[in-house]
């Protein structure tokens, strides 16, 4: 059995061959690059402004000379402009390329994840990482690019500085430690404050989408004013910190806007009291004013430092998503006579310290049909999740046809174990893209064959379009929903197909008819039904009968009509109050065998 350890690695491996691609350093690189050169450019451009000053001042100098040295600033300029541009260009490619990474990336762990370990993130939340919070982490990298190339301007700034007046220099140099204490300290206190803001948006979402889902239900009990005010709670928080955040901004670029005019000030009069004593130029003071405030404007970094934290904060939360543990897959294949044997052999889940599951010693013949009955919350879908490898029992083994499913390889699991379920997620396109959406290949004329055997075709055909009908423009109720998702698990289905609750909103003469095309018309091999009906259950050949996570018992429904324990399950409900014992069954009690 594989460790811990090497099933964490071989998830990552897996996870990151299927997650979007790194765009690399090249788009970050190519940012830093313009940056960097526009800010030699900048720097650049005093002293060949002083100089050309100087020259047309002077004497002495020549027009020839002035000109050349207009020219060159004129290009400088032009220079400047043009790698600003080029910046722009190559920063929006860079956001562009890692907010598809970090968002590919995050979408893919999550639809990777284990269910039970996705559970934890709503859907709103999930909305919010994937949109907002991605959107931010797209935008560090070219942020942090252009953050070092800005931290280049005063550096340069400092040593053209150093050049032109070593005095003017040292009087720059010992205001800088004031602005770097300010931008330490805005990069510490903001980052609290980011993650709170982005946390209190996810909230917002989260609510308001659990409103639109349920809005029939809101305005059909009145209570739309006091949903708003749940919706709207968190509002006043995310204002306090939306506050807070720019409050931290503003104080970080008051005070450097306090300093730098001190800064450039104090240049500006040493740099007066050096032309006075003949030290300096009227040219070489013009310079040396201007590198004073390029090298001052370390304190304007403040916006791009609040980008990157802003961004590194909303890069963990999106990329947490990824990070949330996936299946791990083996490497063997189902045997190719296999009939699809079904068996779980001392299996036991767990949920937050209370056992949901045990089932141990349950088999499924090959080609059969069970249906999983039980109270709600007796442990239907987790049996049905635990069966097909959608989860891991956290005890016991579950086997097709000997094989134990953890060993499978993805493929193999998932093109030989199908499911369908009560809510089945549209896979977009067309009607007829979302039932061949899945492992195998399939034909227009299978597609249509299993819209018929899942009673679908009827009603398809009326549809504007018939096969061809976006599904977005599909006026298709529940129960025709329900109908598409179990045509596409009758297009795909293996050795094994598991229907979690996938006919619930189908009536008893549509299922019936369903039942017995899945019979007749669908690819032979084993049947898992979580059956809510005693016409479902008397039509199976077993019954795996659950009570509080327990299984009761595994045997025909006849079999174990006789107990009173077994038919109160479905007197409990609508369908089957009331209900006479199935054709056929035998009053006798269930066998020793059958009893847990």
């Amino acid at each position: 059995m594989p460790t811990s350890g090497s099933r964490a690695r071989r998830a990552g491996k897996e996870g990151g061959a299927a997650g979007g691609a790194r765009p690399g350093r090249a788009p970050e690189a190519l940012v830093l690059l313009c940056s960097v050169a526009s800010a030699a450019v900048t720097v650049a451009q005093p002293y060949v402004l002083g100089r050309t000053l100087d020259l047309l001042l002077r004497d002495g100098g020549t027009a020839g000379a002035a000109g050349r040295w207009l020219m060159l600033s004129a290009a400088l300029l032009v220079g400047e402009l043009l790698l600003d541009s080029l910046t722009s260009l190559f920063t929006g490619r860079c956001n562009a390329a890692w907010t598809a990474s970090v968002r590919s990336r995050a979408l893919d762990g999550l639809l990777r994840a284990v269910p039970d370990r996705a559970r934890p993130y709503a859907p709103g939340d999930v909305g919010t990482r994937l949109t907002l919070n991605a959107a931010d982490a797209g935008a560090a990298p070219a942020a942090r690019a252009a953050l070092a190339a800005s931290m280049a301007t005063p550096v340069g700034a400092l040593a053209a500085l150093a050049v032109v007046d070593l005095w003017v220099a040292a009087c720059v140099l010992a205001g800088l430690p004031a602005l770097g204490f300010v931008l330490r300290a805005f990069a510490r206190d903001t980052g609290a404050s980011v993650g709170a803001y982005q946390k209190t948006q996810a909230e917002i979402a989260s609510r308001l989408l659990e409103a639109m889902e349920g809005a029939a239900t809101i305005n059909a009990a009145g209570t739309l004013a006091r949903e708003r005010a749940r919706v709207l709670a968190p509002l006043d928080r995310l204002a306090a910190q939306g506050r807070h955040m720019w409050v931290l901004h503003g104080r970080a670029l008051a005070r450097s806007g306090v300093l730098v005019p001190l800064l450039t000030l104090a240049a500006t009069a040493v740099g007066g009291l050096r032309l006075a004593s003949g030290a300096l130029s009227v040219g070489e003071l013009l310079a040396v004013i201007r590198y004073a405030q390029l090298t001052a404007g370390i304190g304007g970094a403040a916006f791009l430092l609040g980008a990157v934290v802003r961004g590194r904060e909303a890069r963990n939360r999106t990329l947490a998503l990824a990070r949330v543990p996936a299946l791990v897959h083996g490497t063997r294949r189902l045997p190719p006579a296999g009939r699809g044997d079904l068996e779980l052999r001392g299996v036991r889940v767990v949920r937050d310290g209370r056992q949901v599951l045990r089932a141990d010693g349950v088999r499924v013949p090959g080609g059969a049909t069970a249906a999983v009955v039980g109270r709600s919350g007796a442990g239907k879908s987790v049996l049905a999740a635990v069966a097909g490898r959608l989860v891991d029992p956290d005890e016991g083994q579950v086997l097709l046809d000997g094989v134990r499913l953890d060993r499978l390889t993805r493929d193999a699991l998932r093109t030989e174990v199908g499911y369908a379920f009560e809510r089945p997620a549209p896979a977009g396109g067309t009607v007829a893209e979302m039932v061949a959406t899945g492992p195998r290949r399939v034909s227009p004329e299978q597609v249509r064959e299993a819209c018929r055997a899942a009673g679908a075709d009827g009603f398809v055909r009326r549809l504007p379009h018939g096969y061809d009908t976006p599904l977005a423009e599909a006026p298709l109720s529940g129960g025709e929903h329900q109908r598409l998702g179990l045509a596409r698990a009758f297009a795909h289905a293996g050795r094994l197909l598991i229907l979690d609750d996938a006919t619930s909103g189908l009536d008893t003469a549509t299922e019936h008819e369903v039942d017995r095309a899945l019979r007749r018309s669908v690819r032979p091999g084993t049947r898992l039904v979580v059956a809510h009906r005693p016409s479902v259950a008397a039509r199976a050949d077993l019954v795996i009968w659950l009570e509080e996570g327990e299984v009761r018992a595994v045997a025909p429904h006849g079999d174990l009509w006789e107990l009173a324990g077994y038919r109160a399950v479905f007197a409990a409900g609508p369908a089957g109050a009331g209900q006479a014992p199935p054709d056929g069954a035998t009053h006798r009690p269930a066998p020793e065998g059958a009893r847990r």
